[in-house]
């Protein structure tokens, strides 16, 4: 074989290789082909995953990423519903979920999402107050994806999450914010100092309650003893008192005149009950002289 034969049988196989090779798809689990034949092409020809043939010359594939993925929107300046300024950006999620739409449908489906979602922020944040879009966030997330996505759904796409990472207000709305802040901290001081002061007051008062309360047990209790003491010293004394008769009575009388004579006073104060015992002492004293004078009778 010639040398011209063999370049050429060489060319023609390499030819054919890259033929095959060209012709042979390997789409990625996450991936779908779609397939045109001759420019044409329809909802059944979406193939994947696996291994892919296609006709040289005749049909081309289109790849089509059905991950999720996301388009950071630059900062915006919108006018909120009373003619505020405020700067905006935001986050979006999205996914493919009818690839034939995707290709067919739209053309550059990133850029197409992108310039949706700065026209819809500044729909949605015209109708709201900047006091609301300051404190609604959550709720102007929810609206942004619902519009979007009903937009984006006849390119067969799918907004999964909207989610708004900055806003930033006029700086003389900033300068407001920083002072009702201040003033709400003031406030929330001044309460809890005045709870406190109101708390030990009453805890105060509480205390000097329970010691009144304390003392006044303690005075009570000291009352009872006292009163049970003088309470048995009566019913000693009125014990000792059923045992005297009227003989010691006397006695004691007459103790008791002995010391009045004994004074150097002159003026003496005698109890009434005097009178009654002298007849006593004086029947005793001549039962005694007759008691002595009849022994002296009887001895002569």
């Amino acid at each position: 074989m010639d040398p011209i034969t063999l370049s050429v049988l060489v060319f023609i196989f390499a030819v054919v290789l890259l033929l095959v090779f060209s012709a042979i798809k390997i789409v990625n689990q996450y991936e779908r082909l779609l397939i045109f034949t001759l420019g044409r092409t329809s909802e059944s020809e979406v193939k994947g995953p696996g291994w892919v043939v296609l006709i040289p010359f005749v049909q081309r594939g289109v790849r089509v990423d059905l991950r999720e993925q996301f388009i950071e929107v630059p900062s915006q300046t919108n006018i909120t519903r009373d003619n505020a300024p405020i700067n905006i950006d935001f986050l979006i999620y999205w996914r493919i979920v009818e690839p034939y739409k995707s290709v067919v449908e739209v053309q550059n489906f990133n850029g197409a999402l992108q310039n949706i979602a700065t026209t819809t922020l500044r729909a949605v944040i015209g109708d709201i107050l900047l006091d609301d879009v300051l404190s609604k966030r959550e709720q102007i997330n929810e609206v942004l994806r619902t519009k979007m996505d009903e937009v984006t759904e006849r390119w067969g796409g799918k907004v999964t999450t909207v989610e708004i990472r900055e806003i930033v207000p006029p700086r003389d709305v900033q300068d407001a914010m920083n002072r009702q802040l201040s003033a709400e901290r003031t406030r929330r001081a001044v309460i809890i100092e005045s709870e406190g002061a109101r708390q030990s007051a009453i805890n105060v008062a509480e205390g000097q309650k329970q010691s009144e309360i304390l003392k006044a047990e303690g005075d009570r209790q000291a009352a009872i003893l006292r009163a049970q003491g003088f309470s048995e010293a009566l019913q000693q004394i009125f014990s000792a008192a059923k045992g005297i008769d009227q003989k010691t009575m006397a006695l004691q009388y007459l103790e008791a005149l002995k010391a009045l004579g004994a004074s150097p006073s002159t003026k003496f104060i005698i109890p009434t009950e005097f009178t009654s015992l002298v007849g006593p002492v004086a029947g005793f004293v001549q039962r005694g002289m007759a008691d002595a004078g009849a022994g002296g009778t009887s001895s002569r």
